[in-house]
Parts: C-alpha cells; sequence; structure tokens
C-alpha cells in the first residue's frame, strides 16, 4: 500500500472515530465541566500512548528538544477539545459535526501561509460546496436563519476551537523534527494534559468523580482510547503522508458518521432537509480525494 493510500485510510478511520465523540459529548456535556473531563481525557490517552511508544519505538530525549513545539501543539489541541465540549451543551451534534467540516477550508488557508501550500480552483470549489452543505446543517435548512445568521452559541464556542484544530494541522508539519508518529503525539498530549490540569484545577477538584452518570465515564473512556490516543496517531500519520487541506478533508465525512452514531443510539434524527446539506459535504469530500496532487509545493 503506498504512503498516500495509508493516509486515507487513516483519515477514513479517524473521521469515524471522531463522529462518536459528538454523539456521545451531547449526552454527557451538560454534567461535567469540559476543563475536568478533558484533563482525565488528556492524562489516560497520555500514558496509553507513552506505553505504546515505549514498548514499539522507544522514547528518546532527543524527541524533546525544542519542547515549546509541545506545548504549541498541545494547547491548541486542548483549546479545540473543550470548546467542542462547551458548544455540545447547547448545540446538537449534528450541528458540532457540520461546524467541524469547515476545518478543510481553514486548514488550507493556514497551511498555504505556514508551508506555501497552494490550492487549486477544483480544490477551492471543493471547498467551497463543503462550507455550503456545512452552513445548510448549521441553519437547519433555514434561508430566512441563514440570511439573519442567526447561529446557535454553541456553534458559535465550536467555531473559535476549530480555528485551534485548523492551525494544528499544518503546525504538526512545520514543528515535526523527524520524531516517531507515535513519539510526537505522546509529547502533545503531555503538553496537553499539563495545560488542562493548570487550568482546570477549580473545575477538576470541584467535580464529584463519584456521583457522575454512566454516561460520563462511557464517554471519558472513548474519547480518552478512541478520540484521543488512537486519532491523534492517525491525523499526525496522515499529516505527514498527506497534503494538509487533504487530510482534514475527511471531516466531511463527520455528519454522515454522526447520524449513523444517532441512529445506533437511538437519538433523534435530524430533519430530511438537511440531509442535503450532508450530501453536499460528501460530494466535497470526493471532489478533494479526486487527485493526490491537486495541493503543491509552492
Amino acid at each position: 500500500m503506498s504512503p498516500q493510500a495509508q493516509g486515507h485510510l487513516a483519515m477514513l478511520a479517524f473521521s469515524a472515530l471522531v463522529a462518536g465523540s459528538f454523539s456521545l459529548g451531547g449526552l454527557a456535556a451538560n454534567d461535567i465541566a469540559p476543563l475536568a473531563l478533558n484533563a482525565v481525557r488528556f492524562v489516560v490517552a497520555g500514558i496509553l500512548v507513552g506505553i505504546v511508544a515505549w514498548a514499539t519505538t522507544g522514547i528518546e530525549r532527543s524527541a524533546f528538544v525544542a519542547p515549546w513545539r509541545y506545548l504549541l501543539l498541545g494547547g491548541m489541541f486542548a483549546i479545540y477539545f473543550v470548546l467542542m465540549f462547551e458548544g455540545l451543551k447547547t448545540s446538537s451534534p449534528v450541528s458540532s459535526a457540520a461546524v467541524f467540516t469547515l476545518v478543510p477550508a481553514m486548514a488550507g488557508v493556514f497551511a498555504w501561509y505556514l508551508l506555501g501550500q497552494r490550492i487549486t480552483g477544483r480544490m477551492a470549489l471543493a471547498l467551497g460546496i463543503g462550507a455550503l452543505g456545512a452552513l445548510w446543517v448549521i441553519f437547519r435548512a433555514d434561508v430566512g436563519a441563514l440570511l439573519a445568521f442567526d447561529v446557535g452559541r454553541g456553534e458559535v464556542v465550536f467555531f473559535f476551537g476549530c480555528i485551534a484544530h485548523a492551525v494544528y494541522t499544518p503546525l504538526v508539519r512545520r514543528l515535526n523534527r523527524g520524531e516517531p508518529v507515535i513519539v510526537f503525539t505522546f509529547g502533545v498530549l503531555v503538553a496537553g494534559a499539563l495545560w488542562l490540569i493548570v487550568l482546570g484545577a477549580r473545575d477538576i477538584v470541584a467535580t464529584d468523580w463519584l456521583a457522575l452518570p454512566a454516561i460520563v465515564w462511557v464517554t471519558l473512556f472513548y474519547v480518552a482510547v478512541c478520540a484521543s490516543s488512537i486519532t491523534f496517531v492517525l491525523v499526525q500519520f496522515a499529516t505527514l503522508r498527506l497534503p494538509s487541506a487533504k487530510v482534514m478533508a475527511y471531516t466531511y465525512l463527520v455528519p454522515s458518521w454522526v447520524i449513523g452514531w444517532e441512529a445506533a443510539l437511538g437519538n433523534e434524527l435530524p430533519p430530511v432537509m438537511i440531509a442535503g446539506g450532508v450530501a453536499l459535504t460528501v460530494v466535497a469530500l470526493l471532489l478533494l480525494l479526486r487527485n493526490d496532487d491537486d495541493i503543491t509545493r509552492s
């Protein structure tokens, strides 16, 4: 299998796993402070990834030269995850997933600025179609709401988290100095955990951990193992094999996966009209993946 094919397969798995965090997160968001949940999430994920890194590639001291790289990247992803759960307090999982699909366009802009990666006309068209589909879902297929820019608080909060995610993607390629993916991921997780423990100390202490509903523990386990440990590795693995905008193109599949998760969990499905927006995001994905040479370095 070619490196490009490996990258695509990694991102397909990434999109399915990320979708689960939206559906489960929507069920648990109002039962625990986002800072507290994500602090534990990063600690657990960091331990798991650290064990795997130590048992496979080993963790060389040289991997932690310029530790500011990990602090920067860990901070970016911590912002994304905290604002995701804050947004899910008032936003539906499908709507939040649609906001997430705006990341590819933003990642393309940041990749151009940080890496010199150019976007072709067809790529720009695909990103535009995907953004249109996302807006159709975010505004609940209501043209009046779109024209009035009547967007929910949860979607706005999560949008700022998505900006952090979009910056993170090209920064991985810019800041990686040849460290193994698993070791680099470990460094990011440790740094993110440090940020969250310091900033979320009050929420961590105030949380009655023994009284939390079962859904919170299920969500915590899922996001720590599947939507953190595994997806962190997958996205960094793919980022080293594919252009940044193409890596994030797979976020266009997330709303479709979320609808599947919602159906599996027995939750209420979105109105049929919203399906048109989801379909547009799939069209955008197909356009973006048509040719691996669409984005080149200038």
